[in-house]
Protein backbone atom coordinates (compact mmCIF):
# COMPACT_ATOMS: atom_id res chain seq x y z
CA UNK A 1 0.00 0.00 0.00
CA UNK A 2 0.93 3.54 -0.96
CA UNK A 3 1.84 6.17 2.76
CA UNK A 4 1.55 9.18 -0.14
CA UNK A 5 -1.98 8.34 -1.82
CA UNK A 6 -5.20 7.35 -0.32
CA UNK A 7 -6.98 3.98 -1.77
CA UNK A 8 -9.90 5.10 -1.99
CA UNK A 9 -12.49 3.59 -5.12
CA UNK A 10 -13.53 6.80 -7.53
CA UNK A 11 -14.05 4.52 -10.46
CA UNK A 12 -11.18 2.73 -10.07
CA UNK A 13 -8.72 5.22 -9.31
CA UNK A 14 -6.96 6.46 -6.08
CA UNK A 15 -7.59 9.40 -4.74
CA UNK A 16 -4.53 11.86 -4.14
CA UNK A 17 -3.97 13.38 -0.38
CA UNK A 18 -3.76 16.96 -0.02
CA UNK A 19 -0.01 17.04 0.60
CA UNK A 20 0.92 14.50 -2.46
CA UNK A 21 -1.46 17.32 -4.95
CA UNK A 22 0.05 20.53 -4.12
CA UNK A 23 3.76 18.66 -4.06
CA UNK A 24 2.73 17.76 -7.86
CA UNK A 25 1.22 20.97 -8.61
CA UNK A 26 4.32 22.95 -7.02
CA UNK A 27 6.77 22.11 -10.19
CA UNK A 28 4.16 23.29 -13.15
CA UNK A 29 3.69 25.86 -15.26
CA UNK A 30 0.73 28.98 -13.92
CA UNK A 31 -1.79 27.58 -16.62
CA UNK A 32 -1.61 24.09 -15.77
CA UNK A 33 -2.28 25.50 -11.42
CA UNK A 34 -5.10 28.04 -13.14
CA UNK A 35 -7.08 24.69 -14.64
CA UNK A 36 -6.69 22.71 -11.66
CA UNK A 37 -8.21 25.64 -9.25
CA UNK A 38 -11.02 25.69 -12.42
CA UNK A 39 -11.31 22.26 -11.74
CA UNK A 40 -11.43 22.23 -8.31
CA UNK A 41 -14.47 24.11 -8.57
CA UNK A 42 -16.16 23.21 -11.49
CA UNK A 43 -15.58 19.85 -12.63
CA UNK A 44 -16.16 17.49 -14.81
CA UNK A 45 -15.37 20.33 -17.46
CA UNK A 46 -14.83 19.76 -21.26
CA UNK A 47 -11.17 21.51 -22.80
CA UNK A 48 -13.91 24.32 -24.27
CA UNK A 49 -15.85 24.94 -21.11
CA UNK A 50 -12.08 25.14 -19.35
CA UNK A 51 -10.93 27.37 -21.67
CA UNK A 52 -13.95 29.81 -21.11
CA UNK A 53 -13.76 29.27 -17.59
CA UNK A 54 -10.27 30.04 -17.35
CA UNK A 55 -10.20 32.86 -20.13
CA UNK A 56 -7.09 30.91 -21.08
CA UNK A 57 -6.36 30.13 -25.09
CA UNK A 58 -7.62 26.55 -26.40
CA UNK A 59 -3.97 25.47 -27.31
CA UNK A 60 -3.06 26.61 -23.59
CA UNK A 61 -5.62 24.13 -21.71
CA UNK A 62 -4.84 21.64 -23.75
CA UNK A 63 -1.12 21.83 -22.84
CA UNK A 64 -2.32 22.90 -19.31
CA UNK A 65 -4.36 19.67 -19.40
CA UNK A 66 -1.62 17.66 -21.21
CA UNK A 67 0.86 18.35 -18.43
CA UNK A 68 -1.47 18.23 -15.23
CA UNK A 69 -2.38 14.42 -16.77
CA UNK A 70 1.40 13.51 -17.06
CA UNK A 71 2.41 13.85 -13.54
CA UNK A 72 -1.33 12.26 -12.45
CA UNK A 73 -3.14 15.30 -11.51
CA UNK A 74 -6.47 15.25 -14.25
CA UNK A 75 -7.98 12.39 -15.34
CA UNK A 76 -10.40 12.48 -18.10
CA UNK A 77 -13.65 10.73 -18.73
CA UNK A 78 -16.15 10.67 -21.57
CA UNK A 79 -19.27 13.05 -21.60
CA UNK A 80 -22.46 11.36 -20.87
CA UNK A 81 -24.14 14.24 -22.75
CA UNK A 82 -21.59 14.12 -25.59
CA UNK A 83 -19.82 10.81 -26.40
CA UNK A 84 -18.12 12.88 -29.00
CA UNK A 85 -15.95 14.86 -26.22
CA UNK A 86 -14.03 14.02 -23.09
CA UNK A 87 -14.25 15.98 -19.58
CA UNK A 88 -11.78 16.54 -17.25
CA UNK A 89 -11.90 16.21 -13.55
CA UNK A 90 -9.26 16.13 -10.34
CA UNK A 91 -8.01 13.32 -8.46
CA UNK A 92 -8.85 14.24 -4.99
Amino acid sequence: MSTSTEDRAMGGETILSEEEYRERLVELPPSAKLVAKVLETDAPLSQGQLAEESLLPDRTVRYALNRLQEVDIVVSRYSFRDARKQVYHLRR
